[in-house]
């Protein structure tokens, strides 16, 4: 199949990398010329385990190829995928849709008859039926279907989601549409996938209650370990008893300092708008998007509270930026509220993340940036565990205890125990466990 991809970002990359790993003809297009210049000479905009040696097998096959322009790009595909940005829009938070109805009038101006038109990115309900209009109106008599597409990608772990899925969600009631999108994904159907037809409409909102549910046991898990410090209770214990329970399930039941990244923060407040466009309030999920933004800017205090002392002018050290490991994406991380108070709180910063550094420095201009995790412990009043990179998992803890002012250890990811810390002579605070509060 010829496949065109409109963005370059992180789901139009994945995407059509995974696709040409599957023998399908894919260019991926984007309006960046510096990106698309970039990707040309083999370096990728972001980083995801495993994708520049898969990009750099395709292109090397011919599979896969790079291009500033749309219209020659989409003349003679099978099937368009739009995988632009969708912001959150300054001032209401609703999904800023500018990038995918510019995308649509591109589209349907160049392409061919008998091609499908694929909505990948994240959009409220309705965007489909828009995007179809203005197709419509452009190209009122081209052959050419709108479907719903939507990703479930795990940055860190987006490769092996896209070709080992739970499922495919493709949203079209056209036939036509429908043949086209089961071929091009006949190869994950032989794999067993299952691909879940439905609505346009019913696809669109799939991906937005799935997120917003996700978000809600991260938060449920969270107020849970509130509850366990207040009450001497362990969450770790708490996450395992509930999650042994097939109708829970263990997943996203592990209790840190919120949730961020690019899709949470983002889709649990476009789903928000959208209901409220449509009179019907969301409450659990209101009350998960203000849980969430009170729990991360209590984290400074929780840091404040454990070390105990007025920390003008003194440092601490933080491991861990990016808002979860295996990814160099810093929008809404956690670490960025968390240094937020300790600098209102007069403390100096030293940081250190395997990969979002270079990402990290315009957010954190006042943050000394260290280059590995023992210097970052260095004379510290204490050191604060804020992403749960594999690197950080087997530190040497009587090093790290011997090079901090203060031996003090914050695992805002429970990833060392009491026990672990206290042998190496840390005094231990995590989160949701009996010692916390």
């Amino acid at each position: 199949m010829r496949i065109t991809m409109i963005g370059s970002g992180y789901v139009g990359l994945v995407s059509g990398a995974c696709f040409s790993d599957f023998g399908h003809n894919v260019i991926c297009v984007d309006h960046d010329q510096e990106k698309i210049a970039l990707l040309q000479k083999g370096v990728m905009p972001i980083y995801e385990p495993g994708l520049a040696d898969m990009v750099a097998n395709n292109v090397k096959a011919g599979r896969l190829s790079f291009s500033n322009d749309l219209a020659s790009s989409v003349k003679n595909a099978d099937a368009v995928f739009i995988a632009v940005g969708t912001p959150s829009r300054r001032g209401d938070g609703h999904a800023d849709l500018s990038y995918v109805f510019a995308a649509a009038k591109e589209i349907a101006a160049s392409v061919s008859d008998n091609t499908v038109v694929v909505d990948k990115s994240t959009v409220p309900v309705g965007t489909g039926d828009e995007v179809e209009r203005i197709i419509r109106e452009i190209a009122p008599d081209k052959k050419i279907w709108v479907a719903s597409n939507p990703e479930f990608l795990r940055e860190g772990a987006a490769i092996g989601d896209f070709k080992r899925p739970d499922r495919i969600v493709i949203g079209t009631e056209n036939p036509e549409a429908r043949e086209i999108m089961q071929e091009i994904y006949r190869p994950l159907y032989l794999n067993q996938s299952p691909i879940l037809f439905t609505s346009r409409r019913s696809a669109e909102l799939i991906k937005y209650a799935s997120n917003a549910f996700l978000a809600t046991k991260i938060t449920f898990i969270n107020e849970m370990a509130d509850l366990c410090e207040a009450v001497g209770g362990d969450v770790q214990d708490i996450a395992r008893g509930i999650g042994a329970d097939n109708r829970i399930g263990s997943k996203f039941l592990h209790a840190g300092p919120g949730y961020g990244g690019s899709c949470f923060p983002k889709d649990t407040l476009a789903l928000l708008k959208t209901a409220e466009n449509f009179a019907t309030p969301l409450r659990v999920v209101e009350s998960v998007v203000t849980a969430n933004n009170i729990r991360k800017r209590a984290m400074a205090r929780k840091v404040l509270q454990a070390i105990g002392k007025d920390m003008r002018g003194q440092k601490i050290g933080l491991l861990g930026l990016t808002f979860k490991p295996n990814t160099d994406d810093m929008r809404d991380a956690p670490s960025l509220a968390l240094i937020q108070g300790l600098e209102d709180a007069g403390a100096i910063i030293h940081a250190y993340d395997p990969e979002g550094m270079t990402q990290a420095r315009p957010l954190l201009p006042n943050v000394i940036f260290e280059d590995e995790p023992y210097k970052v412990a260095e004379k510290a009043e204490a050191l604060v565990i804020v992403t749960e990179w594999d690197a950080f998992r087997a530190l040497d803890l009587k090093r790290i205890a011997g090079l901090l002012k203060t031996p003090l250890l914050l695992d805002l990811r429970n990833i060392y125990t009491e026990e672990e810390a206290k042998k190496a002579g840390l005094v231990y605070h995590g989160i949701g466990r009996p010692n916390a509060g």
